[in-house]
């Protein structure tokens, strides 16, 4: 049976991830990329599909855990009869080759303890050929090579590599496992206690330029901000949606994802995160990553890349994996790339303008692609798309997404299509940009709206209600105490509540339904501040807040009747919100509605059209 997602922390080194559960096994890892295949993968199968485990022997009586302050470090304690020990777990920011580092620690008495290695390459479902070498144990498979350097005598298997031994009080055993290509020499050995104190250091150092006093969730936005770090790929500067694949939004269900890819969709709530927390180099870093990718050809944009900005992510099953608690199928890939999403080029109009106004200096490039965007925009902003939430039913005209297409016309009129050193955009385009967002948000106020149900819908003529238009009046189309406006936030948290957070949509009549959606939570949070609710605002993110594990790591989901995380794990898109939120309901921040107060209906929003 699969562990519960709120069981597992997560490791990073800037280019991987692993998930370790408090149980003392690592049960997913890709190496050596985010996006590559996974060589521990018991977390969507069973043992046998990879994992190490070091825990003792004898029955543990209780065990607890902790990321030490301000890491990605996890220290977990095990008790048993006679004794206990601590599990010091971290991943070293990788500079050459990446590892992962293991420090048995004895607190009391003597414990015996088994480190169990089972790598399964290919996702679970292929063994290396390991050997014993220099005390070292060395797999190989394909273009894969790990070694295994330990403290005690190591027993090499086809199976697994195992190690039992005891651990007495005040000892430190150190166990380091490396990746590298097997076509070359192995990973040299790395001091493990140095490798903590300089891990230790790194996330410290890093988080130390958040300022505590911006918001009065200090400790809830700095561990968001920490998972954050881990999910940028520190070479490319992309942010991934999430490290796992396949973890269900519905138990037992069919919508299981592949999402340890970058997605436009996330840019501005990401670039905005950054900026707001003062993490400047991090949101130059992301702007440069979205320029990278769109490259001059905006009618040729993805929805999502890999972390390097590659554009293929042909999707497959890996059917070997029975699944996260038997949730078929197992995804690898991402279809949903090639939809076509209208919202994506507001998305990225919208993080460019916010770039600016936060101060990450003007790229030459951003003129020429605000301006192809645009240009591309105006042939094809009435067309029929997949939605925010990327169905895969018939396309239609989904509210959120013309939306988007205002915003895209608004953010380059913002700045008359100009750059430094650009050439200013003809007046003539700029009259035409000027009436054709006029002529889209007036499209969208007669055909969103359902004047029966009195609220906003998810697409045009339909009757579905839609939690993304919460997102309305964070991106100024319309203030969030205009009577339509109020009506649908009114509506979404009579129709949508879960527990006190927000679904996505309505729950599924017949199957079952995805859990209650984190982010959709806090954007809820976020408007009834705006209507200057300001002790409901709170009370919303407090009841999303109290739903993340003992570690402060959120999933995308929250199934309120299973009282339990669902999604993939931890959720960019989740910790996003929760920064954003956190420090708007506490001050001042850049906004992407223009900064909009509370009570206040901004110059710009006083002559939108009706």
């Amino acid at each position: 049976m699969s562990k519960p997602i709120e069981d597992y922390a997560l490791l990073g080194d800037g280019e991987t991830a692993a998930l370790v559960s408090r149980d003392g096994a690592i049960d997913w890892l890709c190496w050596p990329r985010f996006d590559d295949d996974a060589c521990f993968a018991a977390l969507l199968g069973t043992e046998k599909n990879g994992h190490w485990t070091v825990a003792p022997v004898a029955a543990v009586r209780h065990h607890s855990r902790r990321y030490q302050e301000d890491s990605l470090i996890v220290e977990t304690d095990f008790e048993v009869d006679g004794g206990a020990i601590r599990v010091i777990d971290f991943m070293p920011m990788r500079t050459t080759f990446s590892s992962v580092v293991r420090i048995v620690v004895g607190l009391r008495g003597n414990v015996k303890v088994r480190s169990t290695l089972c790598l399964r390459f290919d996702y679970g479902a292929l063994p290396p050929w390991s050997a014993l070498q220099d005390d070292c144990m060395v797999a190989k498979v394909g273009p894969d090579l790990v070694i295994l350097r330990a403290p005690v005598p190591l027993d090499v298997s086809a199976l697994a590599t195992v190690a039992e031994f005891d651990v007495a009080q005040g000892s430190r055993l150190a166990f380091v496992m490396s990746y590298g290509p097997s076509h070359q020499p192995a990973p040299g050995a790395i001091d493990a206690e140095a490798a903590l104190s300089s891990t230790q250091r790194f996330w410290r150092d890093w988080i130390d330029r958040f300022d505590d006093a911006k918001t009065d969730w200090p400790r809830e936005v700095r561990r968001s901000l920490l998972t954050l770090k881990a999910l940028i790929h520190q070479t490319s500067g992309g942010l991934i949606a999430a490290p796992t694949t396949s973890l269900p939004e519905a138990p037992g269900g069919t919508m299981n994802w592949d999402y340890r890819y970058c997605w436009l969709r996330d840019a501005s709530f990401t670039l905005g995160a950054l900026l707001n927390a003062g993490f400047h180099e991090e949101a130059l870093a992301w702007r440069d990553w979205l320029l990278r990718a769109v490259a001059g050809s905006p009618e040729r944009v993805r929805i999502m890349y890999r972390v390097d900005g590659a554009r293929h992510l042909a999707e497959w099953s890996v059917d070997s994996l029975p699944g996260y608690r038997y949730a078929q199928p197992v995804r690898v890939g991402n279809a949903a790339s090639t939809q076509h999403q209208i919202d994506v080029f507001g998305e990225l109009l919208d993080c460019l303008d916010l770039a600016r106004r936060g101060g990450v200096p003007v790229s030459a490039q951003e003129a020429a692609v605000m301006l192809k965007i645009v240009e591309h925009l105006e042939t094809m902003w009435d067309s029929e798309g997949s939605g925010v939430w990327e169905s895969r039913a018939a396309p239609r005209q989904y509210t959120y997404s013309k939306v988007m297409a205002w915003v895209a016309f608004d953010r380059f009129l913002r700045h008359d299509g100009t750059n430094a050193g650009a050439e200013p955009v003809a007046r003539h385009v700029i009259e035409r940009i000027t009436a054709l967002r006029t002529v889209v948000h007036e499209q969208v106020c007669r055909e969103g709206w359902n004047e029966g149900l009195g609220s906003f819908t998810q697409y045009y003529g339909g009757q579905e209600i839609d939690a993304s238009l919460l997102l309305l009046p964070l991106v100024g189309f319309l203030p969030a105490d205009d009577p339509r406006m109020a009506a649908t936030i009114a509506t979404i948290q009579r129709e949508l509540a879960d527990g006190g957070l927000i679904r996505r949509t309505r729950a599924r009549r017949e199957g079952p339904s995805e859990g209650a959606f984190l982010a959709c939570s806090c954007w809820m949070a976020d408007c009834l501040h705006l209507q200057g609710r300001t002790d409901e605002a709170r009370a919303q993110l407090d009841r999303v807040l109290a739903v993340g594990n003992d570690l402060g790591l959120f999933s995308e989901e929250y199934d309120v009747p299973g009282k339990r995380l669902s999604g993939n794990f931890p959720q960019a898109l989740t910790h996003l919100a929760i920064v954003n939120t956190a420090l708007r309901l506490c001050g001042p921040t850049l906004a992407r509605d223009g900064g909009a107060s509370p009570n206040q209906t901004s110059e710009r929003a006083k002559h939108l059209p009706a």
